[in-house]
């Protein structure tokens, strides 16, 4: 078993289940140490459980020298840490005179929760179906109540639909964008009403079982109101081309997905409609980003990206066009990679 030092909220979990914001785990073997202080000491002896380690939690005012007095018993040990997850002063205070081979590996723990379990997997397509939930919900309340209404208040207005009204927790802020200001991939709520014949771009996500979801749609508030389905039907000629060339682009990377291929060649099969049909520039962003405890975790779907794509992987395919002072259009879904192909997540 590695060795290891974490502080990172997520990995926590999901190494001991359970963290809190004052929390480090030293994993030594088979052996576990968690340090934290008196605030947490009550949930966190009732709340950690562990299959792999036997751990002793330890409560103390100083988590880096509590942790370093079970390393000085040890001479010529090699420890991985995240040089990401801490600061160089509590790096060099943790590090300080002690015969220990400290490894950094950036994100080794997310390359080591890069492969999901079925039950990661089924959180994951639950967390997904309530957020499709919510999408719906949102859309409904647009088509009756969202005409002149502000991106700021409908902003606001998404997160009681995402949460569940509470129940939840978001996954990160979500992204409202009417029409010029859907043309900035993640564009902060303005002053902007919504009127029949814009565009709506909405990105958003909620938590659960702390585990994220994320999808965007792009829709048409028409007459008829407004959806979040994938057919959208779009007046102004230039919008439905976008539209229909950023679907085209979604549709053929998911379908493309195969065990054994590199992640950059499913950025590419995306980013091949799109600059076939003339927009090229206008793809400003990767083609998508794996989830899970973190709403941005690996692999990424980039073209620099050499990580082979294996069963258990999740991630989003989300191309776009963004077309400055104009409108942009961004659709998203998550994949799971499965022995014969992708199948989205949600559904």
């Amino acid at each position: 078993m590695e060795n290891f030092i974490i502080q990172n909220e997520n990995a926590l979990y999901y190494e001991i289940n359970y963290s809190c914001d004052h929390g480090l785990f030293l994993a030594l073997g088979d052996k576990g140490y968690f340090f934290t202080d008196g605030r947490y000491e009550v949930e966190a002896k009732e709340n950690i459980k562990s299959n792999k380690y036997d751990i002793e939690v330890q409560i103390t005012k100083d988590l880096i020298r509590s942790a370093r007095n079970i390393l000085k018993k040890y001479h010529k040990l090699s420890v991985i840490y995240n040089p990401q997850d801490f600061s160089v002063y509590d790096f060099e205070k943790l590090k300080a005179d002690l015969k220990i081979n400290f490894l950094a590996k950036p994100n080794f723990h997310q390359e080591k929760r890069m492969i999901k379990t079925k039950d990661e997997i089924e959180l994951l397509h639950k967390s997904q179906t309530l957020n499709n939930e919510a999408f719906k919900k949102f859309a409904k309340y647009i088509s009756k109540k969202g005409e002149n209404a502000l991106e700021f208040f409908l902003h606001f207005k998404s997160q009681s639909f995402l949460t569940h009204k509470g129940k939840y927790d978001l996954s990160f802020n979500p992204i409202v964008g009417i029409n010029a200001n859907a043309a900035k991939p993640h564009a902060l709520p303005s002053n902007d009403k919504l009127k029949k014949g814009d565009l709506l771009l909405f990105d958003a996500g909620m938590k659960y079982q702390r585990y994220c979801s994320d999808k965007t749609r792009t829709g048409y508030f028409s007459k008829n109101g407004l959806s979040f389905k994938k057919e959208q039907k779009f007046k102004d000629a230039k919008m439905q081309q976008i539209y229909d060339t950023v679907l085209k682009a979604q549709e053929t990377a998911i379908q493309g997905i195969k065990v054994g291929m590199l992640a950059s060649e499913v950025d590419m099969l995306a980013r091949e409609v799109i600059e076939k049909a003339g927009y090229g520039k206008y793809f400003v962003h990767s083609t998508g980003h794996g989830i899970g405890l973190d709403i941005h975790e690996l692999p990424f779907i980039s073209p620099k990206s050499k990580v082979v794509l294996e069963e258990g992987m999740v991630f989003s395919i989300e191309p776009g066009i963004y077309l400055p002072k104009e409108f942009g259009v961004r659709i998203e879904d998550l994949v799971v990679v499965e022995a014969n192909g992708a199948r989205i997540l949600g559904e």
